[in-house]
């Protein structure tokens, strides 16, 4: 077993993950990467974001376009490649620039806080009601590697391509996380 480090998500509940990761400020900086589609696009998915409760976002995932470095992606996911997907979320909690949380398919939530640090923000992601252990290791894989890219764009970096942690990230969370 993989012993946890601060980069790595962790169960916090039953069905619930938390990853967290420094970032440098201002918060209102940080805030622009998770709700201005340009920047979320450059670590997560690009799309429109109507920022109220209630409101709608639609995010398109193209993640060999996150690095200009290219790796394939493994064989279970290269139709994700071929067909970037889309998915439908409704933000369920807006305080900005401190939290926003939104529901993630299909039965899920996503929570980001944001806690200034001195002259960095502390970013922490809470993803809750996952369906299963399976479920809990790919997110937890899909997370920590754009978290990565995410912190890599914010210090002005350029970061590795996207497949190329995944596939590995998925493997490790694979052997941290308990069977039942």
């Amino acid at each position: 077993m993989i012993a946890p480090t601060k980069n790595y998500g962790r169960i916090v509940a039953p069905a619930e993950v938390r990853f967290e990761r420094l970032l440098p400020g201002p918060i209102e900086t940080v805030w622009e990467f998770l709700t201005d589609s340009g920047k979320r696009g450059e670590w997560l998915a690009s799309g429109p974001m109507d920022l109220k409760v209630g409101g709608k976002a639609r995010f398109t995932f193209r993640h060999t376009e996150l690095s200009p470095h290219k790796a394939p992606a493994p064989a279970k996911y290269r139709d994700i490649d071929a067909k970037p997907p889309t998915s439908e979320h409704t933000i369920t909690r807006i305080e900005a620039p401190y939290l926003l949380a939104f529901t993630w398919s299909p039965d899920s939530e996503v929570t980001f806080e944001l806690n200034p640090q001195g002259s960095r923000v502390l970013l922490t992601v809470t993803h809750r009601r996952l369906a299963s252990r399976n479920e809990m290791v790919m997110v937890s894989g899909g997370w920590h590697t754009h978290l990565d890219i995410l912190v890599e764009r914010a210090n002005g970096r350029t970061p590795p391509a996207f497949w190329s942690v995944f596939g590995d990230i998925e493997g490790e969370y694979e052997k941290l996380y308990p069977k039942p």
